[in-house]
């Protein structure tokens, strides 16, 4: 018989646990005649009913050592209460059902103190995308999400409209020459780049950072995949701002979105298993497993989040550092700003643990970047802090159809009319990222209008994605 892993028996719909352990051992000793498929089948529907396994069976005494491990188990599930917390949704009427269930699901854990769902807000893992909780001393590593420290920047030049627009040609060539996409992409040789974050301790003193760092290297300064981006736009200020010593009037801009890549991603997909082995929740729940602050693993998760968190910040300088030298502009004023990720905050007089999984900070005047699509307007914002949202707003319009229905529903022929609309040239990117898989930012901007305030507005004008169709968000 083919050799059965950990990896085909998560598949049939095991858990990282001891009967994990207990199955791969009976495998690796199984002397009998089924093929890997037939014992599979006949794991699975163990699984799923070990008290009905025939005592004639080769599956007989693992079934009742299944069975036991299964009550052991059940003693350790840390029990969600009856009912959630109350929490503030924004803009109700545009959000799915699915979402909606998961936050309240969140807002039952006993470490739950408050939360918030936005406008953007669409069925993820664990946390709903666009879901905000504020937890009493917990981490949750899918409260934060996969790709950790994802962000929005934007570089404001002294360039203006029409410069673009006479000199498109030279802004697509370093468009290009400056950016580098894909899942799994990066940069070799010559082609990398130095950045004081990788001379952080923790990539010595953490053996999982240590094992990441070759991949870290080579990977910064790019973007990955999935809504990942690097575009031109203009900026559009209808009246001074004082705070960004910024005149009235229409400017060029550079704005990117990406995170922190393979490494952030590993991080999380590590400490998620980990946190999942020390924190038993209900079935429903289990991709909220959550760490004590305190303890050895809510320790090194959270630095590890922080410095994933620095390093995507590092991958943003180093792209925005490229293009103004490759321009030859002067930057007027950069504004940066992110999500996935959580900070300590003071909520009612409190420290607690604020979980933003593709959610922007907004507290009193803190700037921010809200885009919307390829084709749709994105606002630079200042937060109102609003305490209801526990101080935050969407980090982008949202989804309204999924990758797999976009693909099904829209036509290269619709992407290529609504770009050609919008005088949009684009340069990579898949269905699954178009236009009309988003929702209408404008109707998201109205349902947080309490939230925020417009500072100027940006117009996309050239746009760089992954063009492999890879995802990374």
């Amino acid at each position: 018989m083919k050799k059965i892993t950990g990896k085909d028996l998560l598949r049939i719909g095991f858990e990282e646990n001891r009967i994990l352990g207990a199955v791969l051992n009976f495998c690796e000793n199984y002397k009998g005649d089924l093929t890997k498929d037939e014992v599979l089948n006949s794991l699975k529907r163990m699984l799923e009913a070990p008290d009905k396994t025939n005592q004639m069976s080769d599956f007989y005494d693992l079934a009742q050592e299944i069975s036991l491990l299964q009550k052991e188990l059940e003693t350790d599930v840390i029990p969600l209460n009856d009912a959630p917390k109350e929490f503030k949704i924004f803009g109700v009427d545009h959000i799915e059902e699915g979402a909606l269930q998961q936050m309240k699901t969140a807002m039952k854990l006993p470490v739950s103190v408050a939360g918030a769902l936005m406008p953007d807000a669409h069925q993820g893992y664990g946390l709903p995308i666009g879901g905000v909780l504020a937890t009493k001393n917990a981490i949750i590593p899918y409260g934060v999400g996969v790709d950790i420290g994802c962000r929005m920047a934007l570089s404001v030049y002294d360039i203006d409209e029409l410069f673009f627009n006479e000199n498109q040609a030279k802004f697509k060539r370093e468009l290009i020459a400056q950016s580098n996409f894909g899942a799994g992409n990066g940069f070799r040789g010559q082609y990398k780049s130095d950045h004081e974050v990788l001379e952080n301790k923790l990539f010595h003193e953490n053996e999982l950072l240590r094992n990441l760092k070759d991949k870290a290297w080579t990977q910064l300064g790019s973007s990955g995949g999935g809504n990942h981006f690097v575009e031109f736009g203009i900026l559009d200020f209808t009246e001074r701002d004082e705070v960004l010593n910024i005149e009235k009037g229409k400017y060029v801009a550079l704005l990117t979105h990406s995170g922190s890549r393979g490494f952030g991603a590993t991080i999380a997909g590590h400490y998620t298993q980990l946190a999942k082995k020390v924190c038993i929740l209900p079935q429903e729940a289990k991709n909220l497993a959550y760490f004590d602050l305190n303890s050895t693993e809510g320790q090194e998760y959270w630095l590890a989040m922080n410095l994933a968190g620095d390093y995507a910040s590092a991958c943003h300088e180093i792209i925005h550092q490229k293009m103004v030298k490759a321009l030859g502009a002067t930057i007027l004023a950069s504004v940066e700003n992110h999500h996935n990720f959580a900070w300590k905050e003071q909520w009612n007089g409190e420290e607690v643990i604020v979980h933003r999984k593709g959610a922007t900070p907004a507290s009193k005047d803190v700037m921010g970047i809200i885009p919307g699509s390829m084709t749709a307007p994105g606002f630079l914002v200042r937060g109102k802090g609003d305490s209801d949202a526990i101080q935050s707003a969407s980090h982008g319009a949202g989804r309204q159809l999924s990758r797999t229905q976009a693909k099904k529903q829209l036509t290269k022929s619709d992407l290529k009319t609504i770009l050609k609309d919008h005088n949009v040239t684009l340069i990579g990117a898949g269905l699954d990222e178009a236009p009309m898989a988003y929702k209408d930012i404008h109707q998201v901007m109205e349902a947080q209008k309490d939230l925020v305030d417009v500072v100027a507005t940006f117009t996309p004008k050239m746009v760089r994605m992954a063009d492999d169709g890879s995802r990374e968000d």
